[in-house]
């Protein structure tokens, strides 16, 4: 089977609810990470046989598949065609799988895989609050009601359960939250990043504009202290986790370009990484967050690895608990998790982390001289998808 390549990755830097990317229509937005692709990688825009993008919440501005509508925004001909991708958190490492499926198997040679998500223009929980208001039923069928009686589906409850089960205190949860920050402080101030963000023009939800361009993660908390983590109140009465040990609500779009041999050699660049290992698996819907667990063991026994041999790894960090129980079960070095930082404080745009994770975690391994990389991110309804990379 031919192998799949990233040659080129990258991603706005996250833009806070209501801040400086809320102004931003969320099509118009992933066109500009396409465009970047395109230009970064020198590829004909012609050339390009797909665009797979992750969203969650596919309504209102994201709706009527948003993939083909970021087509219709970017430089791209009307020739190349796009589709949408929804596994909750997972969206966009979907869309990568997809798209290193597509040009494995021969059938394309090159496809962009992305996301996007405006969390300020299309609230969470929006395709789920607008039906029930107009009357039009929920997501829980009759059937699985009764196969989960009486159970609300919540990721703030998987969140407490894990940091239960796994024994991790409030006071691990608020000096995680608080490194995450300072990794993130200290990867903008020396430019870790900058090879991997694309500015853009800060646009603002009232349709003003600040003026200046977009290029530093806006949730990042400069002036941090863990005594004011420490301070944040309780989600739940009784809880161990708060606001600043979950993941911001955060606009932003990314995407990587993938091709085989055959699209290597037509585009004649060298690629950033090869996808080594990609999985996908499900796990108890309930916990929710606890899907990195299984899912890392299993994709690291097909792959022939051990934990060991991974050089860098990003988990996405939902809530402390759940990087913080997945180096506790994996036996992780946690000088290797999240090194530049995670959601924490760079934001967590729902369908866009997927590909934002992945172009952190390659410019990375480039700027650290590593060679493997794992990522791995708990999804809604109680799924994970890992993929390892290879740096070339």
């Amino acid at each position: 089977m031919a192998e799949a390549y990233i040659v080129a990755a990258t991603r706005t830097a996250g833009g806070r609810r209501g801040g400086r990317l809320s102004g931003w229509h969320p099509a118009d937005l992933a066109a500009q990470v396409i465009d970047a692709l395109v230009a970064r990688s020198g590829i004909d825009p012609a050339a390009v046989e797909d665009v797979i993008l992750g969203c969650v919440s596919q309504v209102g501005e994201q709706a009527s598949n948003i993939a083909r509508n970021a087509v219709l925004a970017s430089t791209l001909p009307e020739s190349v065609p796009g589709t949408s991708v929804d596994r909750q958190c997972g969206s966009s490492q979907q869309a990568l799988h997809f798209a290193a499926q597509a040009v494995m198997s021969g059938s394309m040679d090159t496809v962009i895989a992305g996301g996007v998500e405006s969390m300020t223009r299309v609230p969470m929980f929006t395709p789920n609050a607008l039906p029930a208001k107009a009357g039009l039923g929920t997501y829980m069928s009759p059937a699985m009601q009764r196969r989960y009686p009486g159970v609300e589906f919540s990721q703030f409850t998987g969140a407490e359960m894990i940091a239960k089960n796994h024994g991790i205190e409030k006071e691990a949860l608020d000096r995680y939250a608080f490194e995450t920050h300072r990794r993130a402080i200290a990867a903008t101030r020396e430019g870790a990043f900058a090879a991997e963000v694309l500015p853009v023009e800060v646009r603002l939800a009232d349709g003003s504009g600040a003026g200046g361009m977009h290029g530093v993660d806006e949730g990042i908390r400069f002036d941090v202290t863990l005594e004011g983590i420490q301070g944040v109140k309780l989600i739940a009465e009784g809880g161990r986790c708060t606001a600043a040990t979950a993941s911001q609500i955060c606009d932003g779009a990314s995407g990587v370009l993938v091709v085989n041999e055959r699209g290597l050699k037509a585009l004649g660049a060298k690629p950033l990484a090869r996808i080594h290992h990609m999985s996908v698996m499900g796990h108890d819907p309930v916990v929710m967050l606890e899907a990195p667990i299984p899912a890392t063991e299993r994709a690291l026994r097909k792959a022939g690895m051990a934990i060991g041999d991974i050089d860098l790894y990003e988990v996405n960090e939902a809530f402390a608990p759940v990087p913080l129980a997945w180096l506790q079960r994996l036996g992780a070095d946690p000088a290797r998790l999240n090194v530049n930082g995670g959601a924490i404080a760079l934001g967590h745009p729902l369908g866009a982390s997927g590909t934002r994770l992945m172009t952190t975690l390659i410019h990375a391994l480039h700027q650290r001289g590593k060679r493997y990389g794992l990522q791995t991110m708990c999804e809604g309804g109680g799924m994970a998808n890992v993929t390892i990379v290879e740096r070339l």
